[in-house]
C-alpha cells in the first residue's frame, strides 16, 4: 500500500479536487492514487470516469478538469476510450456549454410504463427504461 504524504503541496486545485504528487483527492477525502489513474476496465474504457459517474457527490465538470490535469501531470495519454468513458459514465447533455455540460445517464432514464394485459393486471416484465421527456 502506497504511503500518502498529506503535506504534499497540490500541483492543481479546483473547488472540489486537488492534485499532488501522490494522486487526486476530493475535498470529502476520496482519494485516487497516482498509480491507479490510468486504470482501465478493458482495453478501451477508463475506470475512473465510469466509477465517478456512480457517485452522486461527484460534479462531472470538476472531476473532468482535475482528472485531465492529473493525466497531463503524470504523462498519461488521452485516447478515444477516455472520451467514450466520460460519455458512457456521465452522458452528454444536449446544448453543451450550459451548466455542467454532462448529465448522469440514470437521470435521463425512467422505468417504462407497465402494460396491462387483457385481464386488467399489469404484465410482469424485465426492467426496461425509456428516455425521460
Amino acid at each position: 500500500m502506497a504511503m500518502i504524504d498529506s503535506c504534499a503541496a497540490p500541483t492543481f486545485r479546483n473547488d472540489e479536487w486537488s492534485l499532488s504528487e501522490d494522486g487526486l483527492e476530493h475535498r470529502n477525502g476520496y482519494f485516487i492514487g497516482r498509480e491507479l489513474l490510468g486504470a482501465r476496465r478493458d482495453e478501451n474504457l477508463w475506470d475512473w470516469p465510469l466509477q465517478m459517474a456512480e457517485k452522486r457527490w461527484c460534479r462531472p465538470s470538476q472531476f473532468r478538469e482535475a482528472f485531465f490535469a492529473a493525466l497531463d501531470r503524470f504523462g498519461l495519454e488521452r485516447d478515444e476510450g477516455l472520451r467514450r468513458s466520460f460519455a458512457l459514465g456521465f452522458g452528454i447533455r444536449a446544448g453543451q456549454g450550459v451548466g455542467e455540460g454532462f448529465q448522469v445517464l440514470g437521470d435521463l432514464l425512467r422505468p417504462a410504463a407497465r402494460v396491462e394485459v387483457g385481464n386488467g393486471q399489469p404484465e410482469r416484465r424485465v426492467a426496461r427504461f425509456a428516455v425521460r421527456a
